[in-house]
């Protein structure tokens, strides 16, 4: 039986209820297999912990470690050129009809084996796990085809293998029509979208199911069908809704229960009501807004005012964020979205674990959730989504170790 004690720490909970934060000044957190077993004010420490090993943080900051819910982290290649085309007048949809955007990913993705797939995703994770992140979501969806998709799958997996960190799968097929099924997007959900999804959830690779419902990608009915398929195997879903227009993506989400919507930008009221009903959570992906120098921000304060959770995502990604940096992420959550610094980092930590469907093991610090932590050297959680490229991470400590 392992077990350890943190003392002289400032803690920022995220529980729910309670203060700011929920933050205690002096705080401790005792730690057992793994697990939190109490944490509180350090002056109310169970006779039990206080004869434990301690551990002085001498003030730092903890807080839960970071949960990035929306990332498309395996690739190959990049859209280096995309970025100056669109600084010389192109939108996203007319790079996507010329035949760049996902689907030239597609072709460099397809390029690549395994190996070389989580051997170029290796940097980016490091990135983020050396900024506090301890979950990370991943997502095919640039192979399109089902081997390809499979194998995009399994990188996924791997990189969760060569570093500590939990990886947490989905299966985005249905993310664009690829150029063999160019005009035929509904053989293209028969013929590999639906199969690759048997297969990938035959095989334990896919922890749930995503797609882009857009003009320059999938029609809400051909999400349906997806979805339906999805839910029959008992996979949940999550939906690219209401980025570039607003198709009723996110309603469409709702009504299946799906664990979030993703961007949001153009997301109407009904939405809003119909993720509220159903719980689903709001991921904003203000690197995406940033990259494509969007102007129609998503509706914060109607999410808000309806209780809909907020989530903060990297959307790291080749094209729309190439972004590896979720503490940039919150701070463009706020400058940007008007987020307030409390709603970013618990966007990035117990909102973005509901997004992945594990708010009950991870998100905040709580006893009987597993000990995921991150130890900042800040001296109030307000820093953490106010610096501008600023690592304040002392130390990740996930489990019982470092």
């Amino acid at each position: 039986m392992k077990h350890s004690v943190l003392t002289q720490a400032k803690l920022a909970t995220m529980a729910p209820s309670g203060a700011p934060y929920g933050l205690v000044e002096d705080a401790a957190i005792a730690i057992e297999d793994g697990r939190i077993r109490w944490a509180g004010p350090r002056e109310d420490l169970p006779a039990k912990w206080v004869r434990a090993e301690q551990t002085g943080l001498r003030g730092r900051l903890v807080t839960p470690a970071l949960i990035d819910c929306h990332t498309h982290l395996i690739h190959g290649g990049n859209r280096a050129r995309e970025f100056e085309m669109r600084l010389e007048g192109a939108s996203y949809a007319e790079i996507a009809r010329a035949g760049g955007g996902i689907v030239s990913t597609v072709a460099a993705t397809r390029a690549e084996d395994e190996e070389a797939l989580v051997r170029g995703a290796l940097p980016r994770l490091d990135a983020l796990v050396a900024e506090g992140v301890a979950t990370i979501e991943i997502k095919s969806g640039y192979g399109l085809t089902v081997a390809d998709e499979l194998k995009m799958l399994r990188a996924a997996r791997g990189l969760g293998e060569a570093r500590r960190v939990r990886v947490k799968t989905s299966y985005l097929a249905a993310h664009a029509v690829p150029p063999e099924y160019k005009g035929r997007p509904d053989a293209y959900i028969d013929e590999v979208v639906l199969p690759g999804m048997d297969a990938a959830h035959a095989a334990g690779l896919a922890d749930a199911v995503d797609g882009f419902c857009e003009g320059i990608a999938f029609s809400p009915e051909q999400m349906a069908r997806v979805f339906e398929h999805a839910r029959a195997l008992g996979l949940p879903v999550k939906l690219h809704a209401e980025q570039l227009s607003n198709l009723g993506g996110a309603k469409l989400a709702a009504s299946h229960g799906a664990l979030s919507a993703d961007h949001l930008e153009y997301l109407d009221l009904d939405g809003v009501a119909a993720m509220a009903a159903a719980g689903t959570v709001a991921v904003l992906l203000p690197g995406a807004f940033y990259t494509l120098r969007e102007t129609q921000l998503p509706p914060v304060e109607a999410l808000r005012a309806a209780g809909v959770p907020i989530a903060v995502a990297t959307d790291c990604n080749p094209g729309s964020s190439p972004l590896v940096s979720l503490l940039l992420a919150m701070n463009m959550a706020c400058t940007l979205f008007r987020l307030t610094p409390e709603e970013a980092l618990a966007g990035a930590t117990r909102e973005a674990a509901r997004a992945l469907g594990h708010g009950a093991e991870i998100g905040t610090v709580e006893p009987g959730k597993r000990a995921e932590l991150a130890v900042w050297d800040v001296e109030h959680p307000a820093e953490l989504a106010y610096r501008i490229g600023f690592n304040p991470l002392h130390r990740l400590i996930i489990g019982d170790a470092e």
